[in-house]
């Protein structure tokens, strides 16, 4: 098997891009959901539930791609860029459980 650097390149771009990607995130203070009125709440539960989605979809990407034998290391990476994933998709889902909690005592359609 020849090794070339139009084989190598391919792969190493999607995993750094994807662990690149995989490390943004956008947190809400809790504080901040007490400022917060009912429409900008359901925007935030919305936004939240938008992100764990993607966060999902990127995961299940990184989780499926099919990384060369050959690539050392190529498994390790995609398996420790699917757990930042996982990790991110816990934190999204407790900001959002704060986000549903702070609009159940604040916003009486939302109960």
């Amino acid at each position: 098997m020849k090794f070339t650097p139009t084989a190598i390149a391919p792969t190493l771009v999607f995993l750094l891009f994807a662990a690149g990607c995989s490390s943004t995130t956008a947190s809400i203070s809790p504080a901040k959901y007490d400022k917060m009125n009912c429409p900008e709440l359901n925007n935030a539960v919305g936004d939240t539930a938008t992100d764990i989605s993607r966060t999902a979809i990127a995961r299940g990407k990184v989780a499926n791609t099919s990384v060369p034998t050959w690539l050392l290391g190529g498994e390790r990476v995609k398996t420790v860029v699917a757990n930042r994933e996982t990790a991110r998709i816990d934190r999204l889902q407790q900001q959002q459980q704060a986000i549903v909690a702070t609009r159940k005592q604040r916003c009486p359609s939302a109960q």
